[in-house]
């Protein structure tokens, strides 16, 4: 008889509280993401380049597979923009063999990631990025449905306030049901009943009506196969694994629960495999929609498997139903997901904060709302954040300097050294006046990296052409050990160095 050892008995508890701890709002809140799935998918399907079943694939098999072996319950995966605009060059140059081809390698190398634990460099994200990147993914999901209202006639605007109101209201009176899913069955109903001219997800494409077969990529097996899909699956890989840990984070925060991020960089991986040969595109987290699955009530492991499941079979069960839902009814849940994820408080703190930060959480949003990139806008934003920084912490170095009656010249450091404050550090000392001996006393400082004994090695060597000798005092034992390895004015070649 096999028996469970404590520690695993844990993990199953664990595993199994994730998945049954709240079934009736996870089973509810599923449904409401599945439903705005839907147009989602097959607008990413369309920017990619696809035929719409592409991303209705990868949407049901992502968000199915991640519900099992993800590292953030209640985060929903599927098609994403994000993913999508990366794919256009290789659809376009290469077909849609390619893709399936890039999608399975987008997966190997985010499970290698995973394996790698390179999660743990998401600390490098400052709290201002993640603010920016949380209102900026506002914005565009508020900007993604302007387009619904072009040429829109007055019943659709009538249809969208009715759906906002109702999502907004009910909640007062009545919470047994999400507002969401009441909004979109009730505007589904009045739309079919009264036959309003609106748009509906029929619409937006022919959606597919049978299982997706196994497929293996129609791609010759040879590097010039791996030259052509390898750098698109690499960036692929980070910015998919960038968004989705990103999301994973606020979700952390939205729920205040903790999750492990390395196990859902392994868990992107396999889903995207998993939909690679299903004939599905790439994917990752959808912030969006995991928003309108924690708002609904969702918290397992469950509402992202329901999401999946439902929305398999809608398109191949309900599609009948499905395709007469109003467009005017999706529009409305995600208008209230964009006002609900944006940080609205963080407009007040740009009045208390300090300008740095305001400033790097304004670059993040504007540089995502303009090139459409969350990845390209949080690059931006933690670089800004590192100078930004490393300005600030330059500032806090010093050189204080005293003479003493024999002529000894002692120049007291104080602070971090490192390559942004070494211009500064060599502009303290005064090479002009004549001394008969300097000394540098070190005790308060500490040196980080090669430009700053490159910095002191220049002050040194600089002294010596003049005749003066130097001493160095008070070096901590890393500080020490790091100049004793790059510095050159104590080597034996120190003179000839001098004397150039």
């Amino acid at each position: 008889m096999t028996t469970i050892s404590p520690p695993e008995r844990s993990r199953l508890q664990v595993y199994l509280h994730e998945w049954f701890q709240n079934p009736r709002g996870d089973l509810l809140s599923g449904l409401v993401v599945a439903l705005a799935l839907i147009p989602e998918a097959i607008a990413f399907s369309i920017i990619a380049g696809v035929d719409p079943q592409v991303g209705l694939y990868a949407s049901f098999t992502i968000a199915m597979v991640i519900a099992f072996i993800g590292g953030r319950p209640a985060m929903i995966s599927a098609a994403t923009g994000a993913m999508a605009l990366l794919m256009v060059g290789l659809v376009r140059d290469h077909g849609l063999e390619y893709l399936f081809a890039a999608t399975l390698l987008t997966g190997v190398l985010q499970i290698f990631f995973g394996w790698a634990r390179l999660a743990r460099y998401l600390k490098f994200v400052p709290r201002p990025v993640m603010t920016g990147f949380v209102n900026a993914l506002a914005i565009l999901i508020f900007m993604a449905q302007l387009p619904q209202f072009a040429g829109a006639n007055w019943q659709m605007y009538a249809m969208v306030a009715a759906g906002l109101a109702i999502i907004y209201l009910l909640p007062r009176v009545f919470r047994a049901v999400p507002s969401a899913l009441v909004a979109i069955v009730a505007l589904s109903v009045v739309a079919v009943l009264t036959g309003a001219d609106v748009k509906t997800v029929g619409d937006m494409g022919e959606l597919p009506r049978a299982l997706p077969p196994f497929h293996l990529p129609q791609v010759p097996l040879n590097l010039e196969t791996l030259n052509i899909i390898f750098p698109v699956a690499l960036t692929l890989c980070f910015v998919g694994l960038l968004e989705s840990l990103l999301t994973a984070q606020l979700i952390d925060e939205r729920t205040d629960t903790t999750s492990d991020k390395n196990i859902e960089s392994r868990g992107q991986g396999i889903a995207n495999i998993a939909t690679g040969f299903l004939g599905g595109m790439a994917g990752c987290a959808m912030i969006g929609q995991s928003m309108i699955n924690v708002t609904s009530g969702g918290r397992g492991r469950l509402s992202t498997f329901v999401a999946g499941l439902f929305l398999l079979l809608l398109i191949l069960v309900l599609q009948p139903l499905l395709v007469q839902i109003p467009m005017a009814a999706l529009v409305a849940v995600m208008i209230v997901v964009s006002v609900s994820t944006f940080d609205w408080g963080s407009l007040q703190s740009m009045a208390v904060h300090p300008k740095g930060e305001t400033l790097v959480m304004l670059a993040t949003v504007l540089v995502t709302v303009l090139t459409h990139d969350l990845s390209r806008g949080v690059l931006v934003g933690v670089v800004l954040s590192a100078l930004l920084f490393a300005r600030k912490v330059s500032q806090l170095s010093s050189v204080t300097h005293s003479e003493a009656p024999d002529g000894t010249c002692t120049y007291r450091v104080s602070g971090q050294l490192f390559f942004v404050s070494t211009h500064d550090f060599v502009q303290q000392f005064d090479f002009t006046a004549p001394a008969r001996q300097v000394v540098i006393d070190m005790t308060d400082a500490h040196f980080w990296d090669g430009s700053s004994v490159a910095a002191l090695d220049k002050v040194v060597l600089r002294y010596r052409r003049q005749g003066t000798p130097v001493e160095l005092l008070g070096l901590n034992e890393a500080s020490a050990t790091l100049i004793e390895r790059l510095a050159v004015h104590d080597k034996p070649d120190a003179r000839t160095a001098a004397g150039h």
